[in-house]
């Protein structure tokens, strides 16, 4: 397993990605200053911190109704076979409550939440064959 990202759930997406790209220097990865997500990366280091619309994600989880006052992170680790891992996790007592599905053609996802309701995105990053 390998932490991939810390992801905040932001209300005004433009205004926190001048923060981390233009006031706290980080390194935009695709440059969409409106969102609804961005990964900033810094100058040294592998990990990153992302930015996503919390309202985006309220609707890839389902929770609509809880976007505005709802989540404010979001932990996300990769691993290498998300079926699996998820049998596994399961089996030691967590609750995934949505997935594995694909959630682009590029990754399949799975999600759930801690004791203290943080959510929790597995990710499995699938190779484009070409």
């Amino acid at each position: 397993m390998e932490l991939a990202q810390v992801r905040l759930l932001v209300n005004d997406f433009p205004a926190c990605y001048r923060f981390y790209a233009e006031v706290l220097g980080l390194k935009p990865q695709s440059g969409a200053p409106q969102g609804p997500y961005e990964k900033f990366s810094p100058a040294t280091g592998s990990a990153g911190i992302a930015l996503q619309d919390r309202t985006a994600m309220a609707e890839i989880i389902g929770e609509l109704g809880e976007s505005v006052n709802g989540h404010r992170s979001l932990v996300v680790l990769r691993v290498d076979d998300l079926d699996d891992y998820c049998e596994q996790i399961t089996a030691r007592g967590a609750a995934v409550f949505q997935g594995p599905a694909p959630l682009t053609d590029r990754m399949r996802v799975a999600h759930l939440k801690d004791p203290e309701g943080n959510l929790v995105e597995l990710q499995e990053w699938l190779l484009l064959q070409g």
